[in-house]
């Protein structure tokens, strides 16, 4: 019979898997479609593999690609995948609250997880069920695995399928959508998401390289949280 320690943990994985696999099952076909255009990109399954590893952010990864692609210079994908994953810092920041009791050397791996649809699983988790950092940390690192494996074998696929196949370009986009549908809960959060499109659109224009996509981020939340205050007073 198994010991209460063994049962809790072998509960806490259960719970953490449950809440990931959507997750897991929604990266396997983006990541075959990094894979497969890191491939065309001349990257090797195992530079693929280790970039997954060490980067594990999606549209960084994909945006990288892009100018690897189009032949960029390095400090340029440097400074946009930079400009690009500082959302990391609010999704840390929202996280944050909940993680008051953790401990310290733990902080650093669930840190490493933190991806735009973990964030979401986990914090919506935080809010409204008995969540904890042990069930947050399979939620993480069971994105991460499958992440990881699926990119590579998109990577070893890659010879095999044509260019621009099956709308394999249009994955990351297509993933964003989603996301975005699923936070929309109330009329302040559609108000909020149309401001961040209509700034990002305008500001693509007059503001030069990816810093528009930031900007705008920082200006429709500035402006959610005052729309939020303005209606709790009315």
């Amino acid at each position: 019979m198994p010991s209460k320690v063994e049962s809790d943990i072998r509960t806490e994985i259960t719970q953490g898997l449950a809440a990931a696999w959507p997750v897991c099952l929604g990266y396997v076909p983006l990541g075959l479609a990094f894979g497969v255009l890191a491939q065309k990109a001349g990257l090797h399954p195992l530079q693929i593999g280790f970039m997954s590893l060490l980067v594990f952010a999606g549209s960084a990864q994909f945006i990288a690609i892009s100018m690897l692609s189009s032949g960029a210079a390095i400090t340029s994908i440097i400074f946009t995948t930079l400009m690009v994953n500082l959302r990391h810092l609010l999704m840390s920041s929202a996280l944050s609250v909940y993680l008051t009791r953790a401990k310290r050397i733990v902080l650093p791996l669930f840190a490493y997880g933190i991806t735009d649809e973990s964030f979401a699983v986990n914090l919506s988790k935080f809010k409204y069920s008995n969540w904890n950092i042990k069930r947050a940390l399979v939620v993480n690192h069971a994105s991460n695995i499958s992440w990881i494996a699926s990119t590579v074998a998109g990577g070893y696929s890659g010879q095999f399928i044509p260019a621009k196949a099956f709308g394999i370009d249009y994955a990351l986009i297509s993933m964003f959508i989603c996301l975005l549908i699923f936070q929309l809960r109330g009329r302040k959060y559609i108000i909020t998401a149309i401001i961040a499109g209509a700034s990002a659109v305008i500001l693509s224009v007059t503001v030069p390289g990816n810093s528009y996509i930031i900007l705008a981020s920082i200006l429709a939340a500035t402006l959610g949280v005052v729309l939020r205050k303005w209606i709790k007073k009315v």
